[in-house]
């Protein structure tokens, strides 16, 4: 079984392109933070912050679009995609991804900002990449 969920807060506006056929793709980072504590001895271990990339297609990219943005909280629901490519450089990259089958936005937004449809929104996304490199993006 693939699966990750996630609650975090949007790094940056998410990026959202349109490919084949009008298909739109968002690519946002998501931060997530396990809080820091201290042990019985009095040691203290520190806040750690992990930043995943998240890929959403259809509508759940459109619904991005329109409504996230930097600093919301997000519970992402969805399975990880690695995969690899070559630079510009000719350097391998390897990427590790999140790919979203489920969106619920958690940032309480003004009565005139809430979206028309539901908070959740869930949409299967395709099952290979789409793009020059292999990538969405």
């Amino acid at each position: 079984m693939n699966k990750v969920m996630l609650i975090g807060n949007v790094g940056a506006d998410p990026e959202v392109r349109y490919v084949e056929q009008g298909v739109a793709v968002a690519r946002l980072r998501l931060a997530t933070t396990e809080r820091g504590y201290t042990l019985q001895n009095g040691t203290q271990v520190p806040d750690h912050t992990d930043w995943h990339n998240v890929i959403l297609w259809r509508r759940l990219a459109e619904i991005v679009e329109k409504y996230v943005h930097k600093g919301d909280k997000l519970y992402i629901e969805g399975r990880l995609r690695y995969s690899t490519y070559d630079d510009k450089q000719g350097q391998r990259r390897y990427v590790t991804e999140i790919w979203a089958d489920n969106m619920e936005m958690l940032t309480p937004k003004a009565p005139s900002q809430t979206p028309s449809q539901e908070p959740m929104a869930s949409e299967p996304a395709p099952t290979e990449p789409v793009g020059d490199s292999g990538m969405p993006f």
